[in-house]
């Protein structure tokens, strides 16, 4: 998710932009789209809005305890909030999270997880896209076959390549 930057706001993004997904650790908070602004309060004070990959995501307490920690190590001064609506979607991950995830040995979401222009629609069925086949990111084959729709999280599914025989996770689109 792109947001414009107040310059005086820029040493918070600078301390936020190293801090990684502690499930992903080769994505940033920033490309994965969980840090979603930083921004100046109605009160004056400056607020860092993250965002879960969903509403139970276990990883969300050490997000905001790393968040927290990069912010007073830099002596800086800003309270976090968690933003739970609009909910997040993969849609927010930049194209570089997609190829660090892929390079990772994670499959990206092959597509966007609402409708064109309907950025903010909540989806009870899986996305049209999910019968396209899913490319292994090990060799690249789309002969691959979900082996359990729960990975080693609840937003990724477990799939196996049927060339090189190698399981891997796949971020689902939400």
């Amino acid at each position: 998710m792109t947001v414009a930057h107040d310059e005086s706001l820029a040493p918070l993004w600078a301390v936020l932009e190293p801090l990684t997904d502690p499930e992903i650790p080769v994505v940033s908070l920033r490309e994965l789209g969980i840090l979603r602004e930083v921004r100046m309060g109605s009160d004056g004070q400056a607020e860092v809005v993250i965002t879960p990959t969903y509403s139970g995501c276990p990883a969300m307490g050490q997000i905001e305890d790393d968040v927290r920690a990069a912010i007073a190590t830099a002596g800086l001064q800003a309270r976090v909030v968690t933003q739970l609506s609009p909910a997040w979607t993969t849609d927010w991950m930049t194209p570089a999270a997609r190829e660090k995830l892929r390079a990772y040995g994670i499959a990206p979401p092959q597509c966007s997880s609402a409708p064109t222009g309907h950025a903010n629609v909540i989806r009870f069925a899986p996305p049209p896209c999910s019968t396209q086949p899913i490319a292994c990111p090990q060799c690249g084959s789309t002969r691959t076959t979900e082996t359990s729709p729960f990975g080693s999280t609840a937003c990724k599914a477990l799939y196996r390549c049927l060339d090189c025989l190698e399981p891997f996770d796949y971020f689902k689109p939400y």
